[in-house]
């Protein structure tokens, strides 16, 4: 007997937060009120992209200061090189032109 209540007791706030989920989109409920409802479906859609943006932003940004550092690599390099040799030098071979 004490068991059994024992275990009513535990499971008597679950229903209950059971019962607030499953009143969450009552439209009888009092305070429904389903044009709130669609603003804050739009406003996590408008997070999810801003964030996807962001995410986009942060790559082409990362991607650019890796270019920019690899030029002033092969820049430093290309002075190192003429400073030894006296002459200058490219480490890429310049572009082929058409006949």
């Amino acid at each position: 007997m004490k068991k059994g209540l024992i275990i009513l007791a535990m499971l008597l706030p679950l229903s209950s937060m059971a019962n607030m989920l499953n009143n969450t989109n009552d439209p009888n409920r009092s305070g429904y009120n389903p044009s709130q409802q669609r603003m804050q479906t739009q406003m996590q859609t408008q997070q999810q992209l801003q964030k996807q943006q962001l995410q986009q932003d942060q790559q082409l940004q990362r991607q650019n200061t890796q270019r920019k550092m690899q030029e002033q690599r092969n820049s430093a390099q290309q002075r190192v090189i003429q400073s030894q040799t006296g002459q200058p030098r490219l480490l890429t071979p310049p572009p082929q032109q058409n006949p």
